[in-house]
């Protein structure tokens, strides 16, 4: 019915043509299904199956679904999220605290809004998902941190591939303390875990990089603040990640997010861009599915990032799979649907026109430092450095928490910078005392010397926390580490990836050498190679050259690949470079010699 026409209420006489218009109008809806028998009687009365109920003849049913998917065709996830609001689960976490019990599969599922996993059976117990947004944390949250993993989980912190901290066995009667003591210490833990979005990463140098184009540390913490209040940003068909790049010297791996924010710089005289510094948008990266973050060809301002990712979002939340999982991530949107129709579904929800220019007319970008993660670096701040040491697959034992508090406090100003690739930066030392910190912290186990192969070994949680892992990643991760450190190098700095599952939460696909979990016919924790992988202007993803090595047999290979590679490779031959002109065949034979 037009909003023109004038419709009278449901009560009293109604006239002859009134009485047969509406007698038309009832027949057509009740013809297709949308509501029950009805008439009207002599004196105008409604009847039939309607008339005791009641209907809105100005608003037929609404079809209960969820985006447009029914009910009915949700995956079990959806359905649970449709029962109830994973981020209305407060009062249900205080009945499971009070009775020190874990949750049935779909309260599981909900608390993960607020960053609780159950990650039985490898551990009976919760873990604790933080959001710390761009990767900064203070001392006195390290320290808050510390005495939380001391009294009320084991004694650890790891650091992940989200630049966040995750903190692990916890029991049931404690969760409601945990997360309040995380709010004390102005943390939180909300929407890091389920189908939200995870910690907005950044470049971990932002701020005192002296080649970054843009201090993008505003950005990450307003998209961040942004999410956690806006209630429509939660519940999306999968989990979603969002990276900053300002162009400096350390990777932030932006282009594995789903969308990824760099910042490009335009010069004088081209097409109608007024000069200055602008962010490039990338979307669509899940290198776990073999895709990267492809350009969009959108050039933004810098303040239009955090309406731009909400409508992104939102488009996403209204579009994305809500029946298969495995289908379900933005790239499967992108795929289906294209750049164009996407970016203008985007528009419609903006209240400024989005504008494309190619990449090519924005100014090259510093190069990242591979390992720039590792060692002391000089800030833009004349006289002030900032010093990365290597954390053994991301862990972190409470005392050496204390202790880097401690440092980061006497040292430099209380700030610590997580990174993506499971290590930290303490920032603002003066030149003076450099070797001092590096001292203290090789006597708590944390090297500063740079490795080329041993620099940046990273691993996903693995089998002993997580139940998807096919392997004890981070214990033969470390065992890799242990064996390259100090007795081979190569010409140029390698990563080596493992991952547990075709999660790829390590992103074993863009490692120079990688691995997935998997287990052998024999029973052994064992893995799939990869080489040749790469991010930003070493973009590409690993090809399998492998199948089916066993853990114990992993130290040795990797050694028989790094020594194949210094043995054959062109001078000023970087790994990738060297891997991507063999074929699969030629790289199997070579290196199985």
């Amino acid at each position: 019915m037009s909003n023109s026409t004038p419709f009278p209420p449901v009560s009293g006489e109604f006239s002859t043509e009134q009485k047969e218009y509406l007698q038309g109008f009832l027949a057509g809806a009740v013809a297709s299904g949308q509501l029950p028998f009805v008439g009207i009687d002599a004196q105008g009365q409604l009847t039939g199956d309607a008339a005791a109920g009641g209907v809105n003849l100005g608003a037929p049913p609404v079809e209960d679904s969820v985006f447009g998917t029914p009910i009915d065709d949700l995956c079990k996830p959806e359905v649970w999220k449709h029962e109830l609001n994973g981020l209305d689960v407060w009062e249900k976490m205080v009945e499971h605290a009070e009775a020190d019990r874990f949750p049935d599969d779909a309260d599981c599922f909900r608390f993960k809004f607020f960053g609780l996993f159950h990650v039985a059976p490898a551990q009976d117990s919760f873990m604790l998902r933080l959001r710390i947004p761009a990767g900064i944390v203070t001392s006195t949250q390290l320290r808050g941190l510390a005495d939380l993993a001391d009294d009320l989980g084991n004694g650890r912190l790891d650091i992940t591939t989200r630049a966040n901290f995750q903190i692990r066995e916890f029991k049931p009667k404690d969760i409601i303390n945990v997360l309040t003591r995380v709010q004390d210490l102005g943390l939180t833990s909300k929407g890091s875990g389920a189908d939200n979005i995870r910690n907005i990463t950044a470049t971990p140098t932002a701020g005192f990089d002296r080649d970054e184009i843009l201090d993008v540390r505003p950005y990450a913490r307003a998209v961040h603040h942004f999410i956690l209040n806006n209630r429509d940003l939660y519940g999306l068909p999968r989990k979603f990640n969002i990276a900053f790049d300002g162009g400096g010297t350390i990777s932030a791996a932006a282009d594995t997010n789903d969308i990824g924010f760099f910042a490009v710089r335009v010069g004088e005289g081209v097409a109608d861009i007024e000069p200055g510094v602008y962010f490039r948008v990338c979307l669509g990266g899940i290198t776990g599915h073999k895709d990267f973050a492809r350009d969009t060809g959108l050039l933004i301002k810098p303040s239009e990032a955090v309406p731009l990712a909400a409508a992104m979002i939102r488009v996403f939340a209204e579009s994305g799979d809500r029946t298969n999982r495995k289908k379900a991530r933005l790239k499967y949107v992108l795929d289906s649907w294209g750049f164009d129709k996407f970016i203008a579904a985007a528009q419609e929800k903006l209240a400024f026109d989005l504008v494309r220019l190619p990449r090519e007319k924005c100014a090259p970008r510093h190069q990242v430092v591979k390992h720039g993660h590792v060692g002391v670096y000089r800030q833009s701040e004349q006289g002030l450095n900032y010093i990365g040491p290597v954390v053994p697959v991301g862990q972190l034992s409470t005392r050496q928490v204390r202790r880097v508090a401690d440092l980061a406090e006497n040292f430099g100003r209380g700030e610590i910078r997580l990174t993506v690739w499971q290590n930290f930066l303490l920032p603002y030392v003066p030149n003076a005392f450099t070797s001092s910190v590096e001292h203290s912290l090789e006597r708590i186990g944390l090297t500063t010397k740079p490795s080329t192969t041993a620099g940046c070994v990273i691993a996903c949680t693995g089998n002993q926390g997580c139940k998807y892992a096919a392997a004890d990643t981070k214990a033969h991760a470390n065992a890799v580490a242990k064996h390259l450190r100090g007795k081979k190098e190569s010409d140029f700095p390698l990563n080596i990836h493992l991952t547990g599952c075709a999660h790829s939460c390590a992103q074993h696909y863009c490692g120079d050498i990688g691995g997935i979990a998997t287990k052998l016919k024999d029973g052994r924790e064992g893995y799939h190679i990869v080489l040749g992988g790469g991010m930003d202007n070493e973009q590409g993803i690993a090809r399998e050259i492998f199948k089916g090595v066993g853990h114990d047999e992993l130290p040795a290979l990797v050694d028989r690949i790094v020594d194949t590679y210094q043995e054959k490779h062109d001078t000023g031959e970087t790994f990738v470079a060297w891997t991507r002109r063999h074929s699969v065949g030629e790289l199997q034979e070579m290196i199985s010699v």
